[in-house]
């Protein structure tokens, strides 16, 4: 899956550390897909995109984990 990354808009997830060590920033500004980055990446890194019906399954395990 491709998707055209240029000028999101990015939150740090709120499951990062806050020590500037494991950190993932997501966009919400694409409808249907979820594209993620490392936030030590900045925009130089590379983005993985995910479709929406399996972000949301996999978040949904994180919570329940934590």
């Amino acid at each position: 899956m491709r998707a055209d990354v240029n000028g999101l808009s990015w939150r740090k997830s709120s499951y990062s550390n806050g020590e500037g060590g494991n950190c993932v920033e997501v966009s919400d500004d694409l409808r249907g897909i979820v594209p993620v980055r490392d936030t030590k990446r900045g925009g130089a890194g590379p983005v993985l995109v995910f479709p929406f019906a399996a972000w949301a399954p996999f978040i949904q395990a994180v919570k329940a984990q934590a």
